[in-house]
């Protein structure tokens, strides 16, 4: 076929005069393209013009707009005039605070030698934030509230010149302290410490509540599964597809739907049962180990002791309860609990704090203990805060602890703080009211009566014959708790957040239960066991990098090898087959799931302070060819 001529196309003459007059006309905005555009900034520039096409109606919503855009231009400088007038009203507020504080002595510069400068950190302003950046409010919020009084925030109501809580756990930096309180904290009689080590061991060595390697098996173990009493609430509606597992995105619950209560329910109750069944790994996984004795985590049952939402432990969870109770009887595994406070003067706090100590009660009941473990299964209290006034509150405490039920006092025992409760304050109201107390090493370094001990672990030892009486006049087992403060800390506030791992023991008699409340849990019991050759040192092994022997892993997949192709006979197909049976691989022996997070058959369950990582699965590593290597392949 002959190709189709091309049509000519006739090229119109260049009129100038028309042209220049047309650019005349043209407005001093230069349009987009669009047509619309054209037409919207014509009328923005002349709303009342008659339009080209549209009427009267395009022109009427033209003037509405710009009536609009007036009005909204008015808004918004309003606004911004007085956004202003705040800005400056706050930089005369700091610029008053800074001439208050210049005229005042808290910025006085201490007598410090020149050798010893450098090693004090110089005062510093305190910061204002500053006007319209993100975060601020909440900063100052969160200051506001630091101070409030709570069932479960005890150390917020602390009157001794600490404001800071133990949910940062004292994570207070070395540059937060001024010069004079780093010259003055640093200048005290250092510690004395006893030479005593309560060897041969004979108690019980125990952690808090989690254990860092069951945590990061697959599936993971432990007993702190939590909500939100939002998510309480949103479960009461049913699932999107009820057939369904629910799913994060996918299959979440219809807020469209009827709400039930008794739906929202069973969604917290299902993480309480999973939390109690969780408890029997974690104590046969202890007893292969050698450790007898764990604190049970406060948040095992969701809201229990909520007052809107909260819930009774019976009967939904009474038989998973009672299987843990049985192995810890079987073991000789202590259990314990560590609720809130008691000593407030509001009403509400304390009104919730019975409720919270009436909650762990039950759930140490539902246990079903043999009589001796029963009896240790105690509830460590803390005094709570001051409130300007240590006889009043001794006085409050009394009248509440009138209050508690036969069972929560039978329970009941307290623990000297590292803000305000010494034992010196605590010892005698524990005598007088028949409550057993608990010795914290580690707060009575920070918090102790200097004009009757030093700091240390050597003068607190003459009061272990009055501590251990509170202990035996109910029959209940003796028991301590000791930690370390990191050894960069200076401050009270800098030593109380707890080394990860403690070095030594605490001059403790050496048939009570000691429990160490360090970071690293569990593993920090190890490095006791193995520096000083307790009962069980030698019964584990330490972990592989990223490699875990007591879980199991997907089938790997077959290698697929590729063949030349060449005419098969009817006597290769039997080679062939046996061929191709030898290069797949086994599966991995399946390991049992009373196994799984055991730590294997070598019991490899230690790993090194700062290794933590060494328990996930290792981060795939893409490998980049180096520019060399690309370019002699570019070259072949």
């Amino acid at each position: 076929m002959a190709p189709k001529r091309k049509k000519s196309r006739t090229v119109p003459q260049k009129d100038t005069e028309s042209q220049e007059q047309t650019k005349s006309d043209r407005p001093s905005v230069t349009p987009r393209r669009s047509g619309r555009i054209i037409g919207k900034q014509t009328q923005e520039l002349d709303p009342d013009a008659t339009p080209v096409n549209g009427g009267n109606l395009r022109s009427a919503s033209a003037r509405a707009a710009g009536r609009t855009k007036q009005m909204q231009g008015k808004i918004e400088a309003d606004v911004y005039n007085s956004l202003r007038g705040l800005e400056d009203g706050l930089r005369d507020v700091v610029k008053r605070q800074k001439l208050a504080l210049n005229e005042s002595s808290a910025l006085s510069t201490p007598d410090v030698k020149e050798e010893d400068a450098a090693f004090v950190p110089k005062p510093t302003l305190p910061t204002v934030p500053e006007f319209g950046r993100r975060g601020s409010a909440s900063k100052n919020n969160g200051l506001e509230k630091s101070g409030r009084n709570d069932a479960n925030q005890t150390s917020g109501s602390y009157a001794d010149g600490e404001p800071y809580d133990r949910e940062n756990g004292g994570e207070y930096p070395l540059d937060s302290a001024d010069a004079n309180t780093l010259k003055q904290e640093g200048a005290r009689p250092p510690p004395v410490n006893s030479d005593y080590l309560p060897l041969p061991w004979k108690g019980r060595l125990g952690y808090a509540c989690l254990n860092t390697y069951l945590r990061l098996s697959n599936p993971p173990v432990f007993s702190s599964r939590t909500c939100r009493i939002s998510s309480i609430l949103d479960h009461r509606h049913p699932l999107q597809d009820p057939s369904q597992p629910e799913h994060p995105t996918k299959n979440r619950p219809d807020k469209n739907q009827t709400a039930d209560v008794a739906r929202g329910q069973k969604y917290v109750e299902a993480l309480g049962l999973a939390n109690a069944r969780d408890i029997v790994k974690m104590l046969r996984w202890n007893d292969k180990y050698g450790i007898k004795f764990m604190r049970l985590s406060s948040e095992m049952f969701p809201f229990a002791s909520h007052e809107e939402y909260g819930y009774k432990l019976a009967p939904f969870a009474s038989e998973a309860l009672t299987e843990a109770g049985s192995v810890a009887a079987e073991l000789g595994h202590r259990l314990t609990t560590h609720p809130g406070q008691l000593g407030s003067p509001r009403e509400e706090v304390v009104q919730n704090s019975i409720r919270d100590l009436e909650y762990h009660d039950e759930m140490l009941t539902l246990l079903r203990l043999p009589e001796q473990l029963d009896k240790d299964a105690v509830m460590i209290l803390h005094m709570g805060g001051v409130f300007g006034d240590k006889e009043a509150t001794l006085d409050r405490f009394r009248k509440n602890y009138a209050r508690l039920t036969p069972g929560v006092k039978a329970r009941l025992v307290l623990e000297n703080d590292d803000v305000s409760w010494s034992v010196h304050d605590l010892l005698p109201i524990c005598e007088e009211l028949n409550i057993p107390l608990v010795l914290d090493f580690h707060h009575h370094n920070i918090i102790f009566d200097k004009g009757q001990l030093r700091e240390g672990t050597n003068d607190i030892v003459e009061l272990f014959p009055r501590i251990r009486a509170t202990w035996d006049r109910k029959g209940i087992t003796p028991k301590m708790h000791y930690s370390e403060p990191c050894s960069e800390a200076i401050t009270p506030r800098q030593r109380r957040k707890h080394r990860r791992r403690v070095v030594t023991l605490p001059p403790c008699p050496n048939d009570m239960d000691l429990m160490i409340e360090a970071k690293d849990k569990e593993q920090a019991v190890f490095d006791l066991m193995r520096n000083f050759k307790l009962p069980g040192w030698d019964r584990f092994n330490d972990v592989i990098p990223y490699e875990r022997q007591d879980e199991n892993r997907p089938p790997p997949k077959p290698t697929k090898k590729k063949q030349r192709k060449r005419k098969k006979s009817a006597d290769d197909d039997d080679e062939v087959g046996e061929m191709e049976r030898d290069e797949e691989q086994k599966p991995p022996p399946e390991i049992l799931e009373s196994e799984l997070g055991m730590g294997g058959p070598n019991n490899r369950v230690y790993w090194p302070i700062g290794m933590e990582e060494w328990l996930r699965p290792k981060k795939r590593e893409v490998k980049r060819k180096r520019k060399a290597e690309d370019d002699i392949n570019g070259d072949e």
